[in-house]
């Protein structure tokens, strides 16, 4: 035997059987610590805590790492989950590390089919729009509207009525030339994600299921791995009360450190042997590709949540002046005959008024029918379809990113956490053993 182990080995005292409890109450320790640690990662959505006073004006002379963590920068003690504190950060690392990759805002647009919604919206409109142009020209001018004869107002759902198919494309097809200066798929993306919180922590927890999954377990086969170096470390100590505590450390930190790392490398495959290593979620980068698909074509990027974009957004002015300006040449050529019986009966410039509420009202109302849920689940198939196949096409160090990016900022929070964590397990543990008989 080598000098040097014999000489280890007889430095230490008999063996004790309540030692024999390290191990296996280390992983435990590893896996409570990497379970808690993955909870707080995106629990709970809201802030759960207490003010401080006076934290609010010594946070911003804390450390960069400490101001990071959720309410210290309103002068807040407790916890929030990293990812819905930071949803709005969080959605634009989103776009950035992986759907800004997949395809451009005029892709994404195209295959949502402006041609097939603009035949969705005549086809659904058709049936109230009668009520709505009696509706508004009824609150306009209830007088002049009623008093008007029958046929001309007939005249004027059927004339407007045949405009529809022309009006739809033109708004969808002049959206489609002006999309980057309408739409910001970006500033979208972040609007939606951060007011939905809880699609973030689903994004991540759907597509990385089996990683969180093995980041937890592999907190038990760790740290049962590394409990067993800690009983020779605690006799060759003579038992010392720091030893295990300690160790709790060394545990909550290396188990969430070394899983982390097995999840995303190596990028690349590489033979040992028979063996070939590679990250376990690269591993699954078609299966991945195909669920991250659904959830962004079904929730995200939808034919609905494009349109209230276009509607309400930060860039609605355009899109509404634009819309307009596409309805309005319509509203002239079908009024047609009977805008002369108008004219007389309001007068030019309440002419104009009434035809300009048609033209802005009617942005909304041609819209509304894009709200239809079987109609989007029927558009997200083509978009699910393009960003399935384009990331199942990325290279390693992109696609890692759709799940890496979750915690890579805060990698440090979460292994610190396991440590904090291991630090109080250690003291449990030096307890359990220093109380069970031998």
């Amino acid at each position: 035997m080598i000098p040097a182990v014999e000489w280890v080995l007889a430095s230490l005292p008999p063996l004790q059987w309540n030692l024999i409890l390290i191990p296996p109450i280390t992983g435990i320790i590893g896996y409570v610590t990497n379970w808690v640690g993955i909870r707080l990662l995106f629990h709970p959505l809201e802030f759960r805590g207490f003010e401080m006073p006076g934290l609010k004006q010594l946070a911003p002379m804390l450390p960069m790492k400490i101001q990071q963590i959720p309410g210290v920068m309103e002068g807040k003690i407790g916890w929030q989950g990293i990812i819905p504190s930071r949803s709005a950060k969080m959605g634009s690392v989103a776009y950035d590390a992986s759907i800004a990759k997949l395809a451009s805002q005029q892709e994404f647009y195209e295959r949502l089919d402006p041609d097939r919604i603009a035949q969705h919206m005549v086809d659904q409109s058709r049936n109230n729009f009668h009520a709505y142009v009696d509706e508004l020209l009824g609150r306009e001018q209830p007088v002049v509207w009623n008093s008007i004869p029958n046929g001309a107002r007939q005249f004027v759902h059927a004339q407007i009525e045949q405009q529809l198919p022309e009006v739809a494309d033109r708004i969808m097809q002049s959206t489609a030339r002006n999309i980057d200066e309408v739409l910001s798929l970006k500033l979208m993306v972040i609007d939606y994600l951060d007011n939905h919180p809880e699609l973030l922590n689903r994004m991540f927890l759907e597509v990385g299921e089996e990683e969180l999954t093995f980041l937890v377990n592999s907190g038990f086969y760790f740290g049962t791995l590394l409990g067993v170096f800690s009983i020779p470390l605690f006799l060759y100590f003579n038992r010392a009360w720091w030893v295990l505590p300690v160790s709790g450390v060394l545990v909550g930190y290396f188990t969430n450190y070394i899983a982390i790392k097995a999840i995303f490398n190596p990028q690349e495959p590489v033979e040992i042997g028979p063996f070939t290593l590679q990250g376990l979620f690269i591993q699954r980068q078609e299966e991945v590709a195909e669920r991250y698909g659904e959830i962004v074509a079904e929730e995200i990027i939808t034919v609905e949540n494009v349109a209230q974009n276009l509607l309400y957004g930060k860039r609605s002015d355009r899109t509404r002046r634009m819309i307009e300006e596409a309805i309005r040449p319509s509203l002239d050529e079908a009024l047609g005959m009977a805008a002369p019986v108008v004219r007389v009966a309001t007068g030019d410039r309440r002419y104009e008024e009434i035809r300009d509420a048609l033209a802005t009202e009617g942005v909304e109302f041609a819209l509304e029918p894009l709200q239809d849920t079987d109609f989007n689940r029927e558009r997200s198939i083509p978009v699910k379809e393009l960003i399935a196949s384009r990331m199942q096409k990325l290279p390693p160090q992109d696609f890692t990113m759709t799940l890496r990016s979750a915690f890579k900022e805060d990698e440090w929070l979460l292994i610190g956490i396991g440590a904090a964590l291991g630090f109080v397990a250690g003291w449990i543990q030096l307890l359990v053993v220093t109380t069970v008989p031998i």
